[in-house]
């Protein structure tokens, strides 16, 4: 009796083991905004806008030996843009994300589906998490770490508007293919990544569906000896955008020094190029930071690249930041130099002065729990003419904004079990 029962208990000890892990979790973020000048100069005639938007998700996790997957379900509203006895939303219930991901070696994998794309510093691909609706892709990735300082990703789109038995113009805003490989390093203290995008957007010529594509190459460095901090990046733009050739450069470098009391001082500076306004080529020397999360980037009042300064005249970014902060509260005060990186003429063909202001950025965060923070941002613009010239609006009136938010992020349920082959 004893031999058997040893026999089953080795046998059991030979049976493969493996997890399957399992999460409910949920976000609920209103945000109040006071706009008065935000994104574009005031205009006199118009008085300052006040509103709560909201993100609601409800996400599910799944991970085992060969799968990962991940769905998360979104609704993004205004509060009141319907009525209470309301049969319909405006937007509705969206996928934000709906990905898996084949675990193929323990090196190699496959993601695809709707999902989160976000490298470096988000300058070029980000989640553009403080848009309520951040942005996800339809795409394919291949994924090759062949250790644990190293990895690989390909990644491939292609879009269409829908279903169909011949060829369609694509009529959305965005790309339609996209090819890139993206290459990250850790050679400690320095982490290094590589990037080539190749973008292929849709435009109409004599009736018929073309498609250019536009390159982006470039590196992302960042040197971290604490408490001394560098980030350093430099990419570059070639190709076409609707038979213009595009020739742009951006550049950026920014350092910082943490001390033991929580404080954290740091001074830094971007040019992305631009097009001057008299210019009589036809090439395109604007840089485009295609799906970056740039509100991250040059002032938190999103005048430039969030969705609008595209094809314009470059920018000059001169900052500073000084961030204190502990384990529950930080608090920041980034000022904002911004400049022209090409030539601005007026209406009568004058050229214009090329500084366009400067930006104070103040926000303030509370982690209340693990689940549960609370931000709040003060931000003023002190425009100048040139400013005006590119936005409309008065830059000698009042130009701020305020918000203040709530984010909670609780976890419904976890379960991780193990099983046997």
């Amino acid at each position: 009796m004893k031999r058997i029962v040893i026999v089953i208990l080795l046998g059991v000890m030979k049976q493969t083991l493996f997890a399957q892990n399992f999460e409910i979790s949920a976000a609920v973020r209103p945000r109040f905004e006071y706009r008065h000048g935000y994104k574009t100069l005031k205009v006199d005639s118009l008085d300052a806008a006040s509103f709560v938007s909201q993100r609601t998700r409800l996400n599910f996790a799944y991970g085992s030996e060969k799968i990962n997957a991940y769905i998360s379900i979104q609704d993004v509203r205004v509060w009141g843009d319907v009525p209470t006895l309301n049969t319909a939303d405006n937007n509705g219930t969206a996928i934000h994300e709906a990905w898996a991901e084949l675990l193929l070696t323990p090196k190699f994998s496959l993601k695809l589906g709707r999902q989160e794309i976000s490298y470096d510093d988000e300058r070029i691909f980000g989640a553009v998490g403080w848009a309520q609706q951040a942005r996800s892709h339809d795409a394919l990735l291949a994924i090759y770490k062949p250790n644990s300082n190293n990895q690989f990703e390909l990644g491939l789109a292609l879009n269409a508007n829908s279903e169909s038995v011949f060829e369609t113009i694509y009529t959305l805003n965005n790309y339609k293919s996209m090819q890139y490989i993206w290459y990250h390093t850790k050679l400690s203290p320095l982490d290094l990544s590589v990037l080539a995008l190749n973008n292929g957007l849709a435009f109409i010529e004599n009736g018929k569906q073309e498609v250019d594509y536009n390159q982006t190459f470039g590196a992302h460095a960042k040197l971290d000896p604490s408490p001394f901090n560098v980030e350093a990046s430099l990419y570059f733009q070639t190709g076409k955008i609707a038979n213009r050739k595009v020739q742009a450069y951006n550049a950026s470098i920014y350092g910082s020094y943490t001390f033991k009391n929580g404080l954290k001082p740091g001074l830094g500076v971007e040019y992305l190029s631009g097009t001057d306004m008299d210019a009589t080529n036809s090439h395109i020397n604007s840089f485009n930071p295609w799906y970056g999360t740039n509100h991250k980037f040059n002032g938190l009042m999103d005048y430039f690249y969030v969705g609008n300064h595209i094809n314009s005249v470059g920018l000059v970014d001169v900052y500073a930041n000084l961030t204190y902060s502990t384990e529950t509260f930080s608090v920041s005060v980034m000022p904002h130099m911004f400049s022209s990186a090409a030539t601005i003429t007026n209406s009568l063909n004058n050229e214009m002065d090329s500084y366009l202001g400067t930006e104070i950025d103040a926000t303030i965060t509370y982690k209340w729990t693990k689940s549960v923070s609370f931000q709040a941002g003060y931000s003023q613009m002190f425009a100048t003419e040139s400013m005006a010239v590119l936005k409309g609006g008065n830059p000698h009136a009042t130009n701020n904004w305020a918000w203040a938010m709530i984010t909670i992020k609780p976890s419904l349920f976890k379960t991780n079990l193990k099983f046997s082959e």
